[in-house]
């Protein structure tokens, strides 16, 4: 329960960016308090990897073990809620959220990840991040040498086939109608062995998000046991561009090397930055975030 309104830092997400930030910050004894709604991207992603240490933990058991180690630090306060505005300037914020709260801060770190727009393709979200799947570090292993596709369709379509070539040779491009790219990429996939598929995709067959075949509208089908998908995203939060925070061309929060934003006293770190979304990275930039912070704080004490 929260004890009081006024504190150093907000950190805005309670996942693995965030609780990096709060135990940076709570070990160097700033008040902190983490404000998270409960709704992590990476839900039903069953394991994670690529995380030294962590490797085939589950998502949920990572953010868990973190919370309880970050909430070991008395000035660090884990609120559940959602926050739902932001006001003032640096070292004078006031932070609003659903339940009601209004909390005076001198910081703010967003770490808020992005929202993935799920194409009107049946069985796509539910098998998002089992075995559709949009990063070979993180998932591809698991998938090597197994029959697997990517749905493309354009520039990115030869470079991303070279990418996922090195996991599996049982690979097809799916470009769910017909490709955009001209013969010169068609026969750069064929002398990679990768094979082109520009059938209608309906559906996507799976058992508990596991893929088993792609069904074409002309009802056709194709085995497969992964799905490699980059779908476009959001912002999961839109506060940090209401307060004149730049973005990138690519839609991330532009930040630079120790999480600044474009807006004094407003930091981001984790997914919404980054293409390169890993666990490992969100938890390196939550703890680089939480490091500028406490520097920033410090220097504008004794200035």
């Amino acid at each position: 329960m929260i004890q009081e309104n006024d504190f150093d830092v907000v950190i805005v997400g309670g996942s693995y960016a965030g609780l990096s930030a709060a135990m940076a910050l709570g070990r160097s004894l700033w008040k902190v308090a983490v404000i998270d709604s409960g709704k992590p991207c990476n839900a039903q992603t069953p394991h994670s990897h690529n995380f030294i240490t962590h490797d085939g933990d589950t998502p949920a058991a990572i953010a868990a073990a973190a919370k309880e180690q970050v909430l070991a630090y008395p000035t660090v306060q884990f609120i559940e809620d959602l926050v739902t505005g932001v006001s003032g300037e640096d070292n004078q914020f006031e932070v609003f959220t659903e339940k009601g709260l209004q909390l005076n801060v001198k910081k703010v770190l967003f770490a808020t990840g992005v929202k993935d727009l799920m194409p009107d393709l049946p069985g796509h979200a539910e098998c998002w991040g089992i075995s559709v799947i949009h990063c070979p570090f993180c998932h591809g292993y698991e998938y090597h040498d197994e029959e697997t596709g990517i749905i493309t369709n354009g520039e990115m379509t030869l470079d991303f086939a070279k990418l996922i070539r090195n996991w599996t040779p049982k690979l097809t491009i799916f470009t769910n109608g017909p490709a955009v790219f001209g013969d010169q990429v068609k026969d750069s996939l064929e002398e990679l062995g990768v094979s082109l598929n520009e059938r209608t995709i309906e559906k996507i067959e799976h058992r508990n998000g596991y893929v088993s075949q792609l069904v074409f509208t002309d009802h056709t089908t194709q085995h497969l046991k992964a799905l490699y998908s980059r779908p476009p995203f959001v912002q999961h939060c839109r506060i940090p561009e209401q307060l004149g925070c730049t973005l990138t061309e690519q839609g991330h929060i532009s930040v630079d090397t120790t999480q600044r934003t474009s807006v004094a006293g407003i930091f981001a770190a984790g997914d919404n930055t980054t293409m390169a979304r890993s666990v490992s990275g969100s938890i390196a930039a939550g703890g680089m975030a939480g490091a500028r912070i406490c520097h920033d704080l410090i220097s504008q004490q004794y200035s």
